[in-house]
């Protein structure tokens, strides 16, 4: 009588199936450390995700801020320049920017023709 005893190789793992492999893969303490650190970082810390994101948005329009502001001061600059180089240049400015004029002279004050919306 010939009977077969069939042999499994303790070495060789058994295939691993749907939930049961999920499962195991949750149960790696690198992987759940991984993920606890992760949800921590987003959500808990003093410096979280969301924390993150506002200051990168006060950044930018901080950013925006300082770009309108160099672009005023290189205006000014050159009026500056200007007023110091030209007399004609000061009297101008002086008669539309703080409305100054002469003794004999009579200011008249035009509302600007703009038509509305």
């Amino acid at each position: 009588m010939d009977t077969k005893i069939e042999h499994i190789d303790p070495i060789k793992p058994l295939p691993k199936r749907g939930f049961i492999r999920f499962a195991r893969i949750f149960r790696s303490k690198y992987l759940l450390a991984g993920i606890g650190f992760f949800v921590w970082m987003l959500f808990f810390d003093k410096n979280d995700f969301f924390q993150q994101y506002e200051r990168i948005q006060y950044v930018r329009e901080l950013s925006k801020n300082e770009q309108h502001q160099v672009k005023q001061i290189a205006e000014t600059k050159k009026e500056l320049d200007f007023l110091i180089t030209n007399a004609q240049t000061i009297e101008k400015y002086a008669r539309e920017r703080y409305m100054m004029k002469k003794d004999n002279e009579d200011l008249f004050i035009l509302p600007s023709s703009q038509k509305p919306d």
